[in-house]
């Protein structure tokens, strides 16, 4: 695998994924409240809008790598270039590597 196909491609300022995260977060908020939802009951759970705008880079990689499951080793990768290309955005993508196990297993 080259370091292109790791690397996710900026399409973006952080500022302009960031809009459009909280966009998209606005719409499923209403959606729900549209439905009757208690939003003390749905609110915690919805992702911040940093952690939105590494899934939306996240899928990004994925697409660009043929919609191919990846490995725990390219999650972490892809991941990785995610936090050094938006360095603003590197705690939230090391908290989201250790909440969903996506951090590669330790070598012995």
């Amino acid at each position: 695998m080259s370091e292109k196909e790791s690397r996710p491609r900026t399409r973006a300022s952080l500022e302009g994924l960031r809009a459009e995260a909280r966009q998209e977060l606005d719409t499923v908020v209403h959606e729900r409240l549209l439905l009757g939802e208690d939003p003390w009951e749905f609110m915690e759970e919805l992702p911040t809008v940093d952690e939105l705008v590494v899934y939306l880079l996240r899928a990004e990689a994925i697409e660009a790598n043929g919609r191919q499951r990846a490995s725990a080793a390219r999650e972490y990768r892809v991941l990785r270039q995610i936090a050094l290309s938006y360095p603003d955005l590197t705690q939230t993508v090391w908290r989201m590597l250790g909440e969903h196990g996506w951090a590669p297993a330790a070598r012995s």
